[in-house]
């Protein structure tokens, strides 16, 4: 598959960009941790066969500190004892979030209240937002046929430029 379009050549694409990045940088200065953010982040990406943010939020991951064995069970989450009752929530959360036509209804309640037990407003408004763009640079990605496996963190830093 050949990419169609690269967004960061285009000037609109390459400002949505910048205004993306800069949500991002709330995100990156709240208190959810590092992995926690990036496991959502990857979980979502798989969901939605976006090849360039598995790439990224797996390096991410692993420079975070991440195990190779849990970045490889992410996909099957619910199959392993790995994963502690917090990030089960937000994976949840990432999933019903990201699966909105699969579940009419989008979170559920249940999720919702795990998700509240194990978060505070201002860590549940970071995962909700980060769910949300991370569901969006999904879609741009697979739109333009984007590529995965070339992901290097000074890229996405140049943004902030």
């Amino acid at each position: 598959m050949e990419p169609r379009m690269d967004l960061m050549q285009n000037p609109v694409g390459a400002k949505v960009a910048k205004r993306v990045y800069a949500l991002a940088q709330v995100i990156e200065q709240s208190s959810v941790p590092k992995v926690l953010r990036e496991l959502v982040s990857l979980r979502v990406s798989q969901i939605n066969g976006c090849a360039p943010c598995v790439d990224m939020h797996t390096k991410e991951a692993a420079a975070a500190g991440e195990t190779q064995l849990r970045l490889n069970l992410v996909a099957v989450w619910r199959e392993t004892r790995l994963f502690t009752d917090g990030e089960r929530a937000a994976l949840a959360l990432a999933e019903e979030g990201t699966r909105l036509a699969d579940a009419f209804q989008g979170v559920s309640d249940d999720t919702w209240a795990d998700v509240r037990k194990h978060f505070d407003d201002d860590q549940v408004a970071v995962l909700i937002t980060l769910v949300s763009l991370v569901n969006a640079a999904n879609r741009m990605n697979v739109i333009t046929h984007a590529q995965g496996g070339d992901y290097d963190p000074v890229m996405v830093a140049a943004l902030a430029n």
